[in-house]
This record gives C-alpha cells, sequence and structure tokens, in this order.
C-alpha cells in the first residue's frame, strides 16, 4: 500500500476529532508530525520516491510514542486517585488530636511533654522555641525517658503570649550535643488536605504536619 497526500491528510482528521484521554500537548505534537510527514511527501523527488515502508516505520515509531504518553497520563490519573482515596480516609481526623513531631499551640494551660533522649546521652536540654523559631526557654534534663509539663514560662520568668511553641531535645554526651529531635506533641485536627507528598494536616495554630507523622491520634480533650 502506497501512502498518498490524501490518505495522511484523512489520517489527519481522526486524532483532533479524537476523545481519547491524550493530553493537548501529545495530541498537538502529533498533528505536527502528520503536518511534516505531509510536507515530506508532498516535496520528495518523484523519481525517487521514499520508500513506502518507511512511512509506515516513521508512524509506526511515533504510535509507540503516544501510547507512551497515553500510558503516562492513565498512570498520573491513578496516581491522583489514590491520593484522593487517602485524603477522604482520614477525614475523620478532624475534630481529633493528632500526635506528631510539631508545634504545640499554648493557651495558657500547661503543655505536658515525653521527653526521651537518644542512646549514649549522659543528659538533655529541653529547647523551647516561639513562632518566629527566638529561644525563649531552655532546661537542663536527665538522660533517658521522663515526663514534664511546660507551664509557658520564659527564661525570665514571665508567661508567655498565646501562641504556637516548638520544643526540641537536645541529647548531650562529654558535654557535646551528640543530637536533637523534635517533641511529639498533641494539636486539634482542623483540616485535611492534599499535598505534593501526600495527605497534609492543618493543626489549630495553622501548623502542618504529614498524615504520614502522625503517632497516636485520640478524641480531642
Amino acid at each position: 500500500m502506497n501512502l498518498t497526500s490524501d490518505t495522511i491528510g484523512a489520517a489527519a482528521v481522526s486524532p483532533a476529532s479524537s476523545k481519547s484521554p491524550v493530553s493537548a500537548a501529545s495530541a498537538s505534537d502529533f498533528d505536527m508530525f502528520l503536518k511534516m510527514l505531509t510536507a515530506q511527501i508532498r516535496n520528495q523527488d518523484p523519481l525517487e520516491p521514499m520508500d513506502s515502508a518507511d512511512y509506515a516505520v516513521q508512524l509506526a515509531t511515533f504510535s509507540g510514542v503516544e501510547q507512551q504518553v497515553k500510558t503516562n497520563d492513565m498512570l498520573a490519573a491513578l496516581a491522583a486517585s489514590m491520593g484522593s482515596g487517602g485524603l477522604s480516609d482520614i477525614a475523620g481526623w478532624v475534630g481529633r488530636e493528632a500526635r506528631a513531631p510539631m508545634p504545640a499551640q499554648f493557651d495558657g494551660a500547661p503543655i505536658p511533654l515525653d521527653l526521651k533522649t537518644q542512646a549514649g546521652a549522659e543528659a538533655g536540654e529541653l529547647v523551647v522555641t516561639d513562632a518566629t523559631g527566638r529561644e525563649v526557654w531552655r532546661h537542663a534534663v536527665s538522660a533517658g525517658t521522663q515526663s514534664l509539663d511546660w507551664a509557658g514560662v520564659s527564661a525570665d520568668g514571665y508567661t508567655l503570649p498565646s501562641g504556637p511553641y516548638g520544643f526540641e531535645l537536645v541529647s548531650i554526651a562529654e558535654g557535646e550535643e551528640i543530637g536533637r529531635e523534635t517533641v511529639e506533641t498533641y494539636g486539634r485536627v482542623r483540616e485535611v488536605r492534599l499535598g505534593a507528598d501526600g495527605p497534609m494536616l492543618v493543626i489549630d495554630g495553622g501548623s502542618e504536619v504529614a498524615s504520614a507523622a502522625v503517632t497516636a491520634l485520640r478524641e480531642a480533650l
């Protein structure tokens, strides 16, 4: 079978009018390819015309690329669908309290903290920072596992204003810092949204944390 400009022109109508789920970019590229192939046919040397098999090879090659684009589109749609499913699965977390390494909202009531220094630590320090990252309190703690309530008091003894505060536990050995970890705290989930890396939780006070970072969930106190 010989390919002619009429045959190519007829073929060009089908992709443009097709309702298949190909992206606009790939459809545009396909149209461009057909236009270039048509120009190649019209301008070839009539004394030495290109073998129709060469045209078939070109069409087959582009068809393979087009199919790969379709596959990528379907995989992207599947990933988006799975992400939305994960979002609906954790929608019930709204209104509950999630525990994760994140700032805690101080409202005048003491904030309970569970601390555990790293292995090999001889001592530790609890460092508290405000929403701007400024250190407002530092307190020496013993090595190992322990609990304490942070009363919301600054280093100079004044009660700090309401707002989000971050907590880091510094592990110390031989007078040197050997590790630093964000302390896990509880916060009420205000919203669940889908981020680039999956479902994200918006906590009272505006903090955001990935749902995968949550280590515990409880009814709001």
